[in-house]
């Protein structure tokens, strides 16, 4: 049985899951996946090359005939140029990070690309929602990656209450019990991130993989709190640099010694100076799995969730 919402009807996908556009992490390989699975795949564009976007949106499509979607961080020296290439290629929809999207709005909805911007706060879902926004993803400080300041148990009802489009909730969600929790809150659907790095299709350094897996509750920990643009990152050699830049608030040292950190560690496998962005879901993640095998059990166990609380009956789930 799947779950239908708004967000499934928008996106014209079958689960209301969409995976997160994690740079260096998700390629075409782990968006077709998800997308074949009946989810919202999506390719982290971060700072590729133009080029190299071009080819991972055509390898997407021998992949997949389903609905797939980029993510573009707007930060990106050359975001003008991605976003050409996302406009040229009829993408379904972009998800939006580090920023407000409305430069690119008119052009995205003259495609009929569907835009589902990230946002940390309140004030900024509405904007998004007055310009345009076909959905609002709420990520909690709970997210691998930059993140911002409130937990998802606390944004997205927040957020819910404050805009009419559907929301979508992100951060510290790795199974069907973050999906009924969050739908519970208001949500439309989810957007997962940490699980979907060891599925077994995400082309992530097989090193990281395996130190998700061993993660404990505690191994998360933030840097970047100087430079005004917080991050997410599994404990090692070089988090604990990072910390004490912070504490001696050098930001510019702090963002020079971070440079080209995370590529280090998705492609390389650094595990000591690499940097390791997960969520503090990483505890969660228990083994590697293809990603419908993941979907197809975050549905199911998000169904049980509901019959418990009796907003289902048991005859109407998958089992």
């Amino acid at each position: 049985m799947a779950l239908r919402t708004r967000l499934t009807d928008i996106l014209g996908i079958e689960h209301p899951i969409i995976q997160g556009g994690m740079a260096w992490t998700a390629t075409a390989e782990l968006a077709a996946a998800v997308s074949n699975a009946g989810g919202l795949g999506v390719i982290g564009a971060g700072h590729m090359p133009t080029d190299v976007l071009r080819e991972q949106i055509r390898k997407t499509k021998e992949l997949t005939d389903k609905p797939f979607g980029v993510n573009l961080m707007l930060l990106t020296p050359h975001i003008d140029e991605l976003a050409e290439v996302v406009l040229a290629h009829d993408v379904h929809a972009v998800t939006t990070g580090a920023g407000n999207p409305g430069k690119y709005m008119a052009a995205f909805k003259e495609k009929g690309i569907r835009v589902l911007p990230i946002a940390p706060s309140v004030a900024l879902a509405r904007r998004l929602e007055s310009i345009g926004a076909d959905a609002i993803i709420g990520e909690g400080m709970e997210a691998g990656g930059h993140i911002g300041e409130l937990t998802t148990m606390v944004l997205t009802p927040q957020l819910v209450d404050a805009v009419d489009i559907p929301v979508v909730a992100a951060g510290g969600i790795a199974d069907g019990r973050g999906i009924a929790a969050v739908f519970a809150l208001g949500a439309e659907g989810v957007q997962i991130g940490t699980r979907f790095m060891c599925a077994e299709e995400c082309t992530i350094h097989p090193d990281v993989k395996n130190r998700i897996l061993k993660a404990k509750d505690r191994d998360t920990v933030v840097t970047g709190y100087s430079t005004g643009h917080p991050v997410r990152v599994l404990k090692n050699k070089l988090s604990r640099m990072l910390e004490e830049l912070d504490r001696q608030n050098k930001p510019e040292e702090l963002e020079e010694l971070g440079s080209g950190k995370l590529s280090l560690a998705m492609r390389q496998g650094d595990l000591d100076m690499g940097s390791v962005m997960a969520g503090q879901a990483s505890a969660m993640v228990c083994e590697i799995q293809p990603a419908k095998r993941i979907i197809d059990e975050m549905i199911a166990d998000a169904e049980s969730a509901f019959v418990r609380m009796g907003a289902m009956p048991a005859e109407e789930t998958l089992a």
